[in-house]
């Protein structure tokens, strides 16, 4: 199996679509998060879904613990997807992940036409947190308290044994991952935040402003740190109208 097949899931092809979104999960997400995203917008948007080690298909593997890592596998693996425009759109940790993965593919002159980053304060402005130390009752509760996770699915022993070294990386590399001051980005980012989201702040979110010398625009939603499950409408309503504002500029 090639880097890109192992790292990015498409649920619904769209080889004809005119441009890409590749979306990053939470802590201790996967790529079927995404499945009804791919499947609302193909074959407009071509859905590409990252598909962290340690879950899933990819349990077998080494989870990781680094954004860095995640972003320089993530880039590697999407060498031969850059044809077409990228959009990106991570959630939470995943938000970290897609500028982490932006910032690479200015690098290599392939600037992506969008950061949304959702559910996660700037770079600047991480929050030093420490739930990846704690044990494993400590882990299961903090995902708990955030929702977006069945409880059901967390109280069985058999999944728990089978997340938790995942949710454990995961949440090591968000929670340690620092920020390295470098140039902004060149492409626009769309931050979107739950007004009720007690691992970030309006204000955190508004940090993003500072990481482009594009366009910024700020999207509060009623909700808490998953409020983007009670907004996939409005949410991908702006996805199309971004991409549709590409496609008619290309």
């Amino acid at each position: 199996m090639t880097d890109t097949n192992r790292w990015v899931r498409r649920f619904n092809p769209a080889d004809n679509a005119a441009t890409q979104l590749l979306c990053m999960p939470h802590v201790g997400g996967s790529a079927s998060y995404f499945l009804g995203v791919s499947k609302a917008l193909s074959p407009d948007i071509d859905v590409l879904a990252a598909q962290y080690p340690g879950r899933q298909d990819r349990w077998k593997e080494p989870c990781l613990t680094s954004i860095d890592d995640f972003a320089d596998q993530l880039v590697a693996a999407l060498e031969p997807l850059t044809e077409r425009p990228i959009t990106l759109f991570g959630h939470s940790m995943g938000a970290s992940v897609g500028f982490e993965v932006a910032r690479r593919l200015e690098r290599s002159g392939n600037t992506p036409t969008a950061l949304f980053a959702s559910g996660r304060p700037a770079p600047s402005r991480v929050r030093r947190e420490h739930t990846y130390l704690s044990d494993d009752a400590g882990l299961l509760a903090n995902v708990r308290e955030l929702g977006g996770t069945d409880s059901m699915v967390l109280d069985d022993e058999d999944i728990q044994r089978m997340v938790l070294p995942a949710l454990r990386a995961d949440f090591t590399a968000a929670e340690t991952y620092s920020y390295e001051p470098g140039p902004p980005l060149s492409c626009p980012i769309i931050a979107l935040t739950g007004d009720n989201d007690p691992r970030v702040t309006i204000e955190e979110a508004e940090a993003w402003r500072d990481h482009t010398t594009a366009e910024f625009e700020l999207a509060v939603f009623p909700g808490g740190h998953f409020y983007l499950n009670d907004h996939v409408p409005d949410i991908l309503r702006r996805i199309r109208e971004h991409t549709r504002l590409i496609t008619a500029g290309r």
